[in-house]
């Protein structure tokens, strides 16, 4: 079978594995849709902090049962999308029910080889039929599922005046999951594209330029109070630090992104707001839910994010052309 298999950052190439054979409890899964996420860019550019080369990547998944373990309730010809962050099952997050935060948690894509690949075997347990969900809406479902426990974590409510710093994919789902919980949402970047589009297709209330005025815009905006939430997206250390000052008095500040360094932010002015800092870590199954019923209720407008598309066997080609920023990648699919 084909497999796009990144030798080290910024190499990658086709190659030719044996079919992978499932073990007991496995599902052999066809894969018809990969999702090109951040995650994949950064192991692509050597800068992801959890990853050894050579590695498979791919954890945006969907795909066609080709088979499955009796009583799994999976049957062959069925398209599922795959969560791809197997947890342990017996450390103290997952005795919680924190899955997303497992002290051994595997990821496909990142910790182990992904679904870059025309097959993959994936415990029952995460391969989830898809229903009507088309295969290319299927494959958008775990970056989308991210935002979603981002804005869980944020427990935003139409009460609350959210800021979403950075526009890029995940970003976006934020924008998603906070509008449809009813918030007034402002979103910064320095991207006119980006942020052009979350409000032209995502119903951003407002758009803040990231520049170095950007606070005195944001107090004038708010009357001084700044953001109930700021939830960060964009995957850079000053913009994380950064963020701190826009978050109001008695506010909550979610850092999705995560880098390979330290982060700091004036202890001072932490306290005097009485700043809530959360992490938000990959998804968890009722985020994925979520993400389905908003799909379905059509409040997630999958084909405009879907902006890019090619075969696997391109896909070493591809990646450098959909890295430039001029290529206006939101969401780039391959298809095998």
């Amino acid at each position: 079978m084909q497999v796009l298999l990144c030798d080290e950052p910024g190499q990658l190439r086709v190659v030719d594995r044996p079919p992978p054979q499932p073990a007991e409890g496995e599902v052999l899964v066809r894969i018809r849709r990969i999702g090109i996420c951040g995650t994949d860019f950064h192991i692509f550019q050597g800068k992801h902090p959890f990853l050894q080369y050579p590695r498979v990547m791919g954890h945006e998944l969907s795909g066609t049962v080709e088979s499955a373990p009796a009583g799994s309730g999976l049957q062959p010809g069925q398209n599922v999308y795959i969560v791809p962050y197997l947890s342990c099952g017996r450390c103290v997050a997952c005795r919680k029910g924190i899955t997303n935060a497992c002290q051994n948690i595997r990821v496909l894509g990142v910790h182990m080889d992904g679904g870059m690949a025309e097959l993959l075997c994936v415990p029952a347990s995460y391969v989830i039929p898809v229903g009507d969900t088309s295969l290319d809406d299927a494959a958008m479902i775990e970056f989308l599922a991210i935002g979603a426990h981002g804005v869980k974590r944020g427990g935003i409510s139409p009460a609350d005046r959210v800021l979403v710093v950075g526009s890029g994919p995940i970003g976006m789902s934020a924008i998603v999951f906070a509008k449809a919980r009813g918030a007034h949402v402002t979103v910064m970047d320095l991207r006119e594209d980006r942020l052009a589009f979350t409000q032209d297709r995502l119903g951003a209330d407002a758009l803040l330029w990231a520049d170095a005025d950007a606070e005195r815009k944001a107090a004038a905006a708010t009357a001084g109070d700044f953001f109930d939430v700021v939830i960060d997206c964009t995957g850079n250390q000053a913009a994380m630090q950064r963020g701190f000052g826009f978050v109001g008095h008695g506010g909550r500040y979610v850092l999705v992104s995560v880098v390979p360094t330290e982060i700091t932010f004036s202890d001072p002015e932490f306290h005097k707001r009485e700043t809530t800092l959360f992490a938000s870590r990959n998804a968890q199954p009722d985020d994925f839910a979520e993400v389905v019923r908003q799909m379905q209720a059509g409040r997630v407008p999958t084909t405009a994010m879907r902006t890019h598309r090619g075969p696997l066997s391109a896909g070493p080609e591809l990646f450098r052309d959909w890295l430039r920023p001029e290529a206006g990648v939101i969401k780039a699919i391959l298809e095998v």
